[in-house]
């Protein structure tokens, strides 16, 4: 089944480039139209915009806040490093908050001592497709920036219900803005891009304002939307194939020294890759995996802690130990079953 999705998908996401080739129109037109459309269906917002980096994506939701210079913009330990930097780049003071270590998420607790360390802002990047206790965070009354780049499709239940009675919400409603990565590893890709949305009528008007000087360098060509576009449609049927992975996966790895974070169940979280927390060295667990012709990657290195372990390694313990201790096994939607019968046999097994 896996393998039939998948060259469907494939086909589809080939016709959809060609298209644009044979067209020759390339750059941001109708394709980016189209997909913003499709995006916002999706996830019922009330406005998106489709632009070239999640950087830019970024920048452009903290400016429509209206920050003072200087501003604290906490941020978690285990974000990729472009968050740093991108508030760096705005005049802004990155609070880094370390992660609770079964999740990899920021706590509720460490928000909250944020805030008391004079956090006026919060990017919160949900790290692995897990959603965190998002409902106790937005009781801060604080703005909040959804990255969910890994986490595209989780739904959320909710402690109380919303004013149409539904007792669910969606990863990058809570937020008053939210950014979907289209990078290479995000679980939408287009090869490259960002899509920068608002749920709320009153931040997509403030982030329209900002929106009307953009650069058109900054807008999302029609090749990469026309990618990203075909894998919004196909989102069900990918993710479907990467849960019946996942769990086989983690059925292999119960029986072995080493685990995975703690998820939801079913649509409570989605499926980024399969993180493997070690209780051996990444240096005897990748040459184990590379006897057995599989390619393990280390799962935080390009994050913020990794940019700055000297500086973080006492005050975010947790995301240090997870950046030394966690990998990523392959797990996508055309891994077919060999391969994934040989990963399987590797989890099993590992020291």
């Amino acid at each position: 089944m896996i393998r039939t999705f998948s060259s469907t998908i494939r086909r589809r996401e080939m016709d959809a480039v060609l298209t644009c080739m044979v067209d020759e129109k390339i750059g941001p037109g109708e394709l980016n139209v189209k997909l913003i459309q499709t995006v916002k269906e999706s996830l019922e917002c009330d406005g998106a915009v489709a632009l070239r980096s999640p950087a830019v994506a970024l920048s452009n939701a903290l400016r429509a806040l209206g920050l003072e210079s200087g501003a604290s913009v906490m941020l978690s330990a285990l974000a990729p490093e472009w968050h740093y930097t991108t508030v760096v780049s705005l005049g802004f003071s990155p609070l880094v908050l370390d992660v609770d270590e079964s999740t990899g998420l920021v706590t509720v607790d460490g928000v909250e001592n944020g805030i008391n360390n004079g956090g006026k802002v919060l990017v919160l990047h949900e790290t692995m497709g897990i959603m965190p206790e998002i409902e106790k965070i937005m009781a801060f009354n604080i703005p909040v920036i959804e990255d969910i780049s890994q986490s595209y499709g989780a739904v959320v239940p909710l402690l109380q219900p919303q004013e149409n009675g539904s007792m669910e919400k969606l990863a990058g409603t809570f937020g008053i803005y939210a950014i979907l990565g289209l990078e290479e590893f995000d679980t939408i890709t287009a090869g490259g891009g960002a899509i920068l949305l608002s749920a709320s009528r009153a931040g997509w008007s403030s982030l329209k304002n900002i929106l009307e000087d953009i650069p058109s360098i900054d807008v999302l060509p029609d090749i990469n939307s026309a990618l990203a576009w075909v894998q919004i449609k196909e989102f069900k049927r990918n993710e479907q194939s990467r849960k019946e992975l996942f769990a086989m996966f983690q059925h292999s790895l119960s029986g072995s020294k080493n685990k995975t974070f703690l998820r939801g169940l079913d649509a409570e979280s989605t499926i980024w890759s399969f993180p493997v927390v070690l209780n051996c060295s990444f240096k005897d667990a990748k040459q184990y995996a590379a006897r057995k012709e599989i390619e393990i990657l280390p799962a935080y290195d390009k994050t913020v802690i990794a940019a700055h372990e000297e500086e973080l390694s006492e005050s975010c313990i947790h995301a240090k130990s997870l950046y030394l201790r966690c990998v990523l096994f392959p797990l996508y939607p055309r891994l077919g079953s060999e391969a994934a019968n040989k990963i399987s046999k590797v989890l099993g097994s590992l020291p």
